[in-house]
C-alpha cells in the first residue's frame, strides 16, 4: 500500500529540537512527519555531540580520579591502564541506546519517520531524497536542521590531523600532543578528554579570554584551575596556515603580529557552529536569512513565509539543544492556538569541564554594560561542608542581584555537580526570585547547592559560613 503523504507539520531534523517538536505536536492532535538524512535519530547532540562528549568526559574523569585522586581518600590503586578500545565501545552503546530510545518514542507518537534529506519546494511541499524518494504535503513546516563545524580556511579538516568535534570523539590511539583552536565549551570539553588520558593539549584563543560567554571572572578562574590540570592556554593568537604531515600538523601561530611554529599530532578546530541550512531550499521560497545564514524568524518562530517555521541552532540565539527543545515545543503549541513562549533570561549554560561552569542570566560585565545598579555575593565552595567531604572544594557560586528590587539577574557556578545545580537557579529566575527568597529556603545539609544560598545571603553581606 503507497504511504500516505499528506501531514499536518513535517518536521525536517531529528536533533533534540526537532524530535521534541514533533512529539509535542502530536500530542496535540497533528499528523508528524520527521525527516532525516541520517539512519539514528537524534541530530548532532545524541550522535556526535553533547552525549557521546559526556560520556567520553565521565570516562576520562574516572580514570583520571583512579589514577591520582583515590589516595586521598584512604584507596589504594595500583597498575591503573587505559583501555581505550572499551571506552569508545562504551561511548556508542550510550549513544545506541538514547537514539534507539529516541525512534520509540517517535513510534510511540505515531509520527512517520522518514530517512532522506529533506528540501522545500514551496511551503507546504517538501520533497525527500538520498534515502527514501517521497514528496510529502503538509500545512506546516518546521525547520530543525542544526548547525555544522565552522572551518577555517587556515586549516581545512581532513578527518584525521585537523579534525573537528566529530573526530575528536573517535581517536582509536591517544595523541601524544593536541592543539586546541578555540577556547570555547566545545573544546575545552574535549581538550580535557584527552588530556586526562595523557595527551599534551595547548589551546589558542582569538579572544583575550576562555569561555567568551560567560562571565568574565568565573572564566578567568576556571582557566587556573585547568592550567593546574596541566592544559596550557595562549591568548589573542590566530592560527594562520598549517601544514600536514605524515606524523602531525605544524601551525602558524601570530600573537601580537609575532608569529611562532608549534607542532602537534592532531589539531582540533573548535571556533563555533554555523546554520545548517544549505540545499533546504528555504531561501528560494522566500525564507530570509540574516548575515550569519540563520533563518530570520517572528516571535511565534515563523519566517517570512506563512506556514514555515524553524527552531534551534538555524535562528539567531545560542546553539544549545535545550534551547532548541524549548523554542520547538513553543513553536508548535503556537501552532496550536496555544501560548508557546520561551524565556531566553532563564537559559543555562554549561561547560563540562572539571570543575563544571555553569551561569543562567547576565554575567557582571553585562550589567555593568547595561548600566543596571547591581549587588554581587560570593561563597567558595572551599567553606562547603559537602564540597569539603568530597574533595572537591574547587570554585564558587557567584549571584548577581538588583540593588533595588534585589531580583536575581544572574547566577554563576564553578564546581563540581554545577550542571545539576544551575536548575535551582533556572527556577529561581523563572520566578522572578529575589536573593533573599533564595536566602530564606531551606536546602539540605551538607549538599553543594548550600552554597547557593550563601551566596545569596552574601549578596547582602550575611553569610553564615564565612
Amino acid at each position: 500500500m503507497a504511504p500516505n503523504n499528506d501531514f499536518d507539520l513535517v518536521v525536517i531534523g531529528s536533533g533534540p529540537g526537532g524530535y521534541m517538536a514533533a512529539i509535542r505536536a502530536a500530542q496535540l492532535g497533528m499528523r508528524v512527519a520527521c525527516v532525516e538524512k541520517d539512519q539514528a535519530p537524534g541530530g548532532t547532540c545524541l550522535n556526535i555531540g553533547c552525549i557521546p562528549s559526556k560520556a567520553m568526559l565521565d570516562s576520562s574523569e574516572r580514570f583520571h580520579v583512579a589514577k591520582s585522586g583515590l589516595a586521598a581518600h584512604g584507596i589504594k590503586v595500583s597498575g591503573v591502564e587505559l583501555d581505550l578500545p572499551t571506552m569508545l565501545s562504551r561511548k556508542d552503546r550510550v549513544v545506541k541506546t538514547l537514539t534507539s530510545g529516541v525512534s520509540g518514542l517517535l513510534k510511540k507518537h505515531k509520527i512517520e519517520r522518514v530517512i532522506g534529506i529533506g528540501r522545500l519546494t514551496s511551503p507546504t511541499t517538501v520533497e525527500v531524497t538520498g534515502g527514501e524518494t517521497r514528496t510529502l504535503t503538509t500545512k506546516k513546516v518546521l525547520i530543525a536542521t542544526g548547525s555544522a563545524p565552522i572551518a577555517l580556511p587556515a586549516l581545512p579538516f581532513d578527518g584525521k590531523r585537523i579534525v573537528c568535534s566529530t573526530e575528536a570523539l573517535a581517536f582509536t590511539s591517544v595523541p601524544k600532543t593536541m592543539l586546541v583552536v578555540g577556547a570555547g565549551a566545545i573544546g575545552l570539553e574535549l581538550g580535557s578528554v584527552w588530556a586526562r588520558l595523557g595527551t599534551a593539549v595547548h589551546v589558542v584563543e582569538f579572544l583575550d579570554r576562555i569561555v567568551p560567554g560567560m562571565d568574565r571572572k568565573m572564566g578567568e578562574a576556571l582557566q587556573k584551575l585547568l592550567q593546574k590540570q596541566g592544559i596550557t592556554f595562549q591568548l589573542q593568537t590566530t592560527a594562520k596556515a598549517a601544514k600536514v604531515s605524515q606524523t602531525g600538523v605544524t601551525v602558524t601561530l601570530e600573537s601580537n603580529g609575532v608569529s611562532e611554529q608549534r607542532e602537534a599530532e592532531v589539531v582540533l578546530v573548535a571556533v563555533g557552529r554555523r546554520p545548517y541550512t544549505e540545499g533546504l531550499g528555504a531561501k528560494e521560497i522566500g525564507v530570509e536569512l540574516d548575515a550569519k545564514g540563520r533563518i530570520v524568524v517572528d516571535a511565534h518562530f515563523q519566517t517570512k513565509v506563512p506556514g514555515v517555521f524553524a527552531i534551534g541552532d538555524v535562528i539567531a540565539g545560542p546553539m544549545l539543544a535545550h534551547k532548541a527543545e524549548e523554542e520547538g515545543v513553543a513553536a508548535v503549541e503556537s501552532m496550536a492556538g496555544q501560548a508557546g513562549h520561551v524565556n531566553y533570561e532563564a537559559i543555562p549554560s554549561v561547560v563540562y569541564t572539571a570543575p563544571e561552569l555553569a551561569a543562567v542570566g547576565i554575567t557582571e560585565e553585562q550589567a555593568k554594560e547595561r548600566g543596571l545598579d547591581i549587588r554581587i555575593g560570593t561563597f567558595p565552595f572551599l567553606a562547603n561542608g559537602r564540597a569539603k567531604a568530597m574533595g572537591e572544594t574547587d570554585g564558587m557560586v557567584k549571584m548577581i542581584a538588583d540593588a533595588k528590587t534585589d531580583r536575581v539577574l544572574g547566577i554563576h557556578i564553578l564546581g563540581a555537580r554545577a550542571s545539576d545545580m544551575i536548575a535551582e537557579a533556572v527556577v529561581a529566575m523563572e520566578f522572578y526570585a529575589s536573593s533573599e527568597d533564595i536566602a530564606r529556603s531551606s536546602h539540605a545539609h551538607p549538599t553543594m547547592p548550600e552554597a547557593i544560598k550563601e551566596a545569596a545571603l552574601a549578596v547582602h553581606g550575611r553569610t553564615l559560613n564565612l
